[in-house]
Parts: structure tokens; sequence; C-alpha cells
């Protein structure tokens, strides 16, 4: 997967900023609009099975393609729930693995057989993180390997309804919904509407309008201090950086939003963007650079690369206010304070 198709990605997104040659889409969006119904319906009525499991679940998503921040927020879920004495796993879809079996994530697994995020999700959050294509199937291994565990926390299965769940928490990002229209034509998996059914929704640096009686906690990103790709012992801090050659790699779901960050700390850098879940070479960092930063999620696909001068940005989730209680409150048949 090579930057081109970071290109078109950025020509899509272009493109649903505005509502001109979208609007040619609108027949295969109003086709996306009955189809997904259909489908929803036929879960909701009991026509296509779905799976209760014996312990609650969480599932954190969101209505629009791309990544809104979800990663980050389920770390940040199973730190806190972790601490407030609940034994919580992480079950995700694993996006770019090549088996679709339902199956555990080690720290050491090859990013080939877990996926870059469930990969980060297993290394960072220490609680068991299975993958699968049927993450109903992939929450079930869990519990047989795991039965001490509480709580599932799904990532990105708002529209899998094939796992029925306890609690749903969306996820915005700045992007908004861009033109507000559902896929091919727009960015949206299902209709702005459906937020009016979720639980909670969390704005990722988002500013909007969100229906009155569901709750809305923000979410912020903060990180300062680098690690070195390979040996985490090795750090630095911003001022470390400064006045060097810096040169900026991300294949995220939005780059920019790292960029931003980076500029923030005060640093001035080249930026180079890839796709999303975009596998890394040797030939991709070609660049005269006394140092390379990029993302946890974009490190993970860089463990063969440890000889270059690549430095690592850990970010942790804020959340305004706390949602890890809102969660056990919410779970336990309490009013949220």
């Amino acid at each position: 997967m090579r930057p081109s198709r970071a290109g078109a990605e950025a020509f899509l997104h272009r493109i649903w900023l505005q509502r001109g040659i979208a609007a040619l889409l609108l027949p295969f969006a109003w086709l996306f609009f009955l189809l997904s119904g259909a489908r929803r319906a036929l879960y909701r009525f009991g026509i296509f099975s779905s799976r209760r499991l014996p312990v609650p679940v969480v599932v954190i998503g969101n209505i629009s393609v791309g990544g809104a921040g979800k990663t980050p927020l389920i770390l940040h879920l199973a730190q806190c729930l972790t601490a407030m004495g609940c034994r919580p796993g992480i079950v995700s879809r694993g996006y770019g693995a090549g088996a679709v079996d339902a199956r555990e994530v080690y720290v050491d697994s090859a990013v080939d057989d877990a996926g870059d995020e469930a990969l980060l999700l297993k290394r960072r959050s220490g609680v068991p993180v299975f993958v699968g294509h049927d993450r109903a199937a992939a929450a079930h291994a869990l519990l047989v390997a795991y039965p001490q565990c509480q709580l599932i926390l799904c990532d990105d299965g708002l529209q899998h309804y094939a796992l029925q769940r306890d609690l749903e928490i969306a996820v915005i990002d700045r992007r908004g919904f861009m033109n507000g229209w559902l896929l091919p034509a727009g960015p949206l998996r299902e209709p702005p509407s459906r937020l009016g059914e979720v639980d909670a929704c969390v704005l990722n640096e988002a500013s909007l309008a969100i229906a009155a009686d569901v709750p809305v906690f923000r979410m912020s990103l903060v990180g300062t201090h680098f690690t070195l790709l390979g040996d985490a012992t090795r750090q630095c801090d911003v001022a470390a950086l400064r006045n060097l050659r810096l040169h900026a790699f991300a294949g995220i779901g939005e780059p920019q939003r790292f960029f931003d960050h980076l500029s923030r700390l005060g640093l001035s850098f080249v930026p180079h963007v890839f796709s999303d879940h975009h596998r890394y070479c040797a030939e991709d960092f070609g660049v005269e650079a006394d140092a390379i930063l990029t993302t946890e999620k974009d490190a993970v696909k860089c463990l063969n690369l440890t000889q270059l001068p690549i430095w690592v940005l850990p970010v942790d989730a804020v959340l305004e206010p706390d949602l890890a209680r809102f969660v056990l409150e919410k779970i336990n048949g309490c009013a949220p304070a």
C-alpha cells in the first residue's frame, strides 16, 4: 500500500467536504441507506441472529469512516477500568490481519497476524485482546480463555450487530460529518440521527451539537515525550528535538491531527502522509533526517527498521467528565452522578 492511496483518500475527503461532485453519488448513497437499514432491521427483529455474552459489552465506534480516536479512547477505558477494580478484555476486527478466525493477540504477535491497532492495544493496555472478523466469536473465545474477564470493550463495532451490546459510545473527531451524506456520497456509515440512540458521545477535539438527552464527553490527547523505536528505555523531550532536521510520518485515520500535535509542541518538521494502516518498508524513509517522528500505531509496523532514528510519540486520552465511572455506573444499573 503506497502513498498514492493516501492521495486517493485525501481526494475523497475534499469531495466529502462539499456537495458538488458528491451529489452525483447520491443514488448510490440512497441504495446504501436502504441496504444498511434493512440489515439492521433483520438483526433487530431476530431474523439474523446475534449473540448475547454473559458479561457486559461496551461498543466504541463511530458513524463515519476513518479513524476518530477510538484506539486511545479504548486504551484510556481499559486502563481506568482496571484501576477501578474491573477486569476488562478487548475485541477488535484486527484490520489488516491475514486470518479471519478468532485468535488472541500477544505483545510479540506479528502485525500481519494481529493488525496494527489490536497490537498497539495489547502492548499498551495489558489486558486480554482477541481479534477476528466475527467480533462475537472473538469475544466468546476471549471469555473461554479468560473466564475472570468482567467486561468486553469492543473496538469499532457500532455497526456489528451480530454482537449484542449493553452500552454504545460514539466517537466524533474534528472533521465532524463533512457533507453529512452516507457512503459513497459522503463519509457516513449511518445517518446522524443514529447518535440519538447511543449511550454517550465522545467529542475528540470536535465541536458538534448532540441530542440533548445524550451525555457528551470531551476528549483530548496529551503526549510530550518520545521513545526510540526498539528501545523504550531511551526517551527524549521536545527540547532535545528542536533545531534538528525532523521528518514526521503518519499513516493513521487523520494524519493532520498528529502533525498539529507536533506543531503545538513547537517542532518544525517535514510531514509525510501515508494511507491508514500503511505497511512501511525502508524505502518509505528515504529522507535526510536527524530524527524521524511517528505515532505509536505506525511504530508497530516499523519494528524491523530499528536501524533508523525513529522516535515514537505515545499519547494518552484525557476525558472530561469521567467516562470510565459513567460506564461502570451504567452497566451496574446506577444513575450516573
